[in-house]
């Protein structure tokens, strides 16, 4: 059995915290965006919750069939997340293209960051981290890429 403390387990961790922490920020700016390409967004956004939801239970899974304790509390969402908070208030289209495309980028710069290790450890863990990178991945090209 993998070891759950460590890399293979600090890494499953901090991507569930990351991801639910990324799946409320998308909602929130779901709600809350406002202008022109408003629709195009607002379901953009929904495929982004969508993803990071789905990717947030495998995770938590993973951790814990392999003997962690799966953490996403309000508190300890809000203590550990990497993600900076949203913005209150109404948020303009175009500036949450870019900020949402940030924010997806930086859950899968941090989830690279351990990456290797936590793969040579238990690939198991690494190959759904490599799923979780390239699913955000491209999320984070569709964002991009409609600002462009």
């Amino acid at each position: 059995m993998v070891k759950v403390e460590g890399i293979v387990g600090d890494t499953l961790q901090q991507t569930l915290v990351d991801l639910i922490s990324l799946e409320l920020q998308a909602k929130q700016a779901h709600w809350n965006i406002k202008g022109p390409r408003f629709r195009a967004l607002h379901l953009a956004l929904d495929e982004v919750v969508d993803l990071v939801r789905n990717n947030a239970d495998e995770v938590a899974e993973r951790l814990a069939t392999i003997g962690g304790n799966p953490d996403g509390r309000e508190s300890t969402v809000a203590k550990t997340s990497t993600l900076d908070e949203l913005e209150a208030g109404d948020l303009p289209v175009d500036k949450t293209y870019e900020v949402m495309a940030e924010r997806v980028q930086t859950v899968c710069d941090k989830i690279r960051q351990n990456l290797s290790e936590a793969d040579e450890a238990d690939p198991i863990t690494g190959d759904l981290l490599i799923g979780v990178v390239s699913g955000l991945e491209q999320q984070a090209w569709f964002l991009r890429a409609a600002t462009k």
